[in-house]
């Protein structure tokens, strides 16, 4: 009896840490909070012409801001060969290693601001609809931020700096955030959870009735 109330107790504070992780950032962007990230963000070590294009571009979304979370989409092309720019390392591999280098690098960061990848595939072959003909994609992932304030807090923290040249020299990036929709699980997991509930369900029953 104490041991089932103990550990249901565990168990419910164990799962409000995990909702206060999952959730943290909450609240809709400030204009001072947009301001201070951009500023440091605007120092990252990146072409200065693309860094430039990417805060023109991301001050609209981050002023637009609805406090939800962010499924943040990436279409990666590799470059044929590394792209280096004033300020970049140098690194010895291929534009694959360097993204992969940068992407293990990124984990902890992720984890830390409750992001993580939500998919990440490799295409099978071309463009099937040619709506890009001229562009190939070497990878799609899409990675699940709380809300746009958590996005901008993990770029512009000084751990991202040293990280992101290994993203820019390796490929060109498509970078589309989506609001987010209806998530189906894999429906073999949907169902054996489904299946184990309805046996612990029916167990409970039958133990309260013959109790």
């Amino acid at each position: 009896m104490w041991f089932d109330l103990v550990l249901a107790v565990a168990l419910i504070v164990l799962y409000v840490a995990f909702w206060a992780w999952h959730s943290q950032g909450a609240g809709k962007l400030t204009q001072a909070e947009i301001d201070r990230y951009l500023a440091m963000i605007e120092k990252l070590p990146l072409p200065e012409k693309g860094v430039q294009t990417f805060i023109a571009r991301l001050r609209p979304w981050a002023e637009a801001d609805d406090g939800k979370p962010v499924y943040m989409f990436n279409l990666i092309h590799f470059f044929p060969q590394l792209q280096p720019f004033p300020g970049a390392p140098e690194f010895k591999g291929t534009p694959e290693q360097a993204n992969t280098r940068y992407e293990k690098s990124l984990i902890w960061l992720w984890l830390s601001h409750a992001s993580y990848p939500t998919f990440i595939g490799a295409p099978q072959g071309n463009n099937l609809t040619n709506i890009q003909p001229e562009r190939t994609w070497g990878n799609m992932t899409v990675v699940r931020y709380p809300n746009r304030r958590t996005f901008l807090k993990l770029i512009s923290h000084p751990a991202y700096a040293p990280v992101a040249p290994y993203k820019f020299i390796a490929v060109d990036l498509d970078l589309v955030p989506v609001s987010k929709g209806m998530i189906v699980p894999d429906l073999r997991l949907l169902v054996c959870g489904v299946f184990v509930i309805a046996f612990l369900l029916l167990g409970w029953i039958r133990a309260a009735l013959l109790g």
